[in-house]
C-alpha cells in the first residue's frame, strides 16, 4: 500500500511537466507530421490530402538542398571550434590568475545578450567602409570588404557571430566540471613526474569526455536551431548563400505561406536532429564514462 501510495504521489509531481511536455513538445511534433501530409488550405479552399506529394517536392527543391548543404558547413564549422574554444577558456580561467572573476564575467557576458542584439553589434563591425573590422584593416592598408554582401564570405561571417556567443556558455560546463576533478589525481601524477600536457592528455581530458558529450549535443542542436542572427545579418542572402534550414522553414511558412510544405521541412529537421543526437549518445557515451 505504501509502495502504491508513493508511486501515485510521484506521478502527481511529475504531471504538470508532462503535461506541459506533451503539449508544446509532443502532440505539435505529430500534428506537424500529420500537417505534412496535406495541402496548405488557402482562404475558403481547405487542406486536401497530398500524401508524400509534399516530400517529393521536398527532393526536387534546389533551395532546399542548397540550405542542407550550408547548414552542414555551419554545423561542421561552429560545433568544433566552439567546444575547443570554450575548453581552453575554462582551462585558462581555472587557474589562479589576477582579476579570474573579471576574465570569467568578459567570456561569458556574449551568453546572456541576445541574439539579434550580439548580430547588431557585429553588424557594426562587418559594414563595409565604416566598420570596425574596415577601420582597422584601413589603417594597416587593407582594401575595403563587405564579408555579408559576398555569396563567398557570407556564411563565415554568421559562424564567427554563433561561436562568439556560444563559448561562452560551454565554457561554464566546462568550468563546473574541471572545479570537480579530484586535485589528488593532478598531485599523484605530478609526484610521478608528469608533465601539464601528460596531466591534461591523461586526466583532465578523460574525465571531461562526459561534458564533452552533453556540450557536443546541445551544440549539434544550436547549430539547427540558431537563426535569429541570420535576420539582421544577411536575411539568408546574398542568393541564399547564406540560408540555413530553420531559416528556410520560416520563410516557406510566413513568407510564401505555404504552411504544408513547412511542417515537411520541419520533419525533416527534426529527423536530422533526433539521428545525429541517438547517434552521438550511444556511439560515444560508453567512451567517455570509465567501467
Amino acid at each position: 500500500m505504501l509502495q502504491t501510495r508513493s508511486w501515485i504521489h510521484a506521478w502527481l509531481l511529475l504531471l504538470p511537466g508532462l503535461v506541459f511536455l506533451i503539449a508544446f513538445t509532443h502532440l505539435p511534433a505529430l500534428t506537424t507530421l500529420w500537417s505534412s501530409f496535406f495541402t496548405t488550405p488557402r482562404g475558403r479552399r481547405p487542406a486536401k490530402w497530398a500524401g508524400l506529394e509534399n516530400y517529393e517536392t521536398l527532393i526536387a527543391d534546389p533551395v532546399f538542398w542548397k540550405v542542407l548543404w550550408n547548414n552542414a558547413i555551419y554545423a561542421a564549422g561552429t560545433i568544433p571550434l566552439s567546444v575547443v574554444i570554450a575548453l581552453i577558456m575554462a582551462l585558462w580561467v581555472n587557474r589562479q590568475m589576477v582579476g579570474r572573476g573579471f576574465v570569467r564575467m568578459a567570456y561569458f557576458t556574449p551568453t546572456v545578450l541576445p541574439m539579434i542584439a550580439v548580430a547588431n553589434i557585429w553588424m557594426f563591425f562587418y559594414t563595409p567602409g565604416f566598420g570596425l573590422i574596415d577601420q582597422i584593416g584601413g589603417a594597416f592598408g587593407f582594401a575595403q570588404t563587405n564579408i555579408l554582401g559576398s555569396a563567398n564570405s557570407a556564411l563565415w561571417g554568421v559562424m564567427v557571430v554563433t561561436i562568439w556567443k556560444e563559448t561562452g556558455f560551454f565554457m561554464i560546463f566546462y568550468l563546473a566540471a574541471l572545479q570537480t576533478i579530484p586535485t589528488t589525481l593532478v598531485e599523484a601524477a605530478r609526484v610521478e613526474g608528469a608533465g601539464s600536457w601528460t596531466i591534461f592528455r591523461r586526466i583532465t581530458l578523460p574525465l571531461l569526455m562526459p561534458t564533452t558529450l552533453f556540450v557536443s549535443i546541445n551544440a549539434v542542436v544550436n547549430s539547427f536551431r540558431m537563426v535569429d542572427h541570420i535576420f539582421i545579418l544577411t536575411g539568408g542572402g546574398p542568393d541564399n548563400a547564406s540560408s540555413l534550414l530553420l531559416f528556410y522553414i520560416y520563410e516557406v511558412a510566413f513568407r510564401f505561406w505555404d504552411t504544408a510544405y513547412a511542417a515537411t521541412l520541419t520533419v525533416v529537421l527534426l529527423v536530422f536532429l533526433i539521428v545525429l543526437a541517438i547517434g552521438q549518445f550511444f556511439l560515444f557515451d560508453r567512451k567517455v564514462h570509465y567501467r
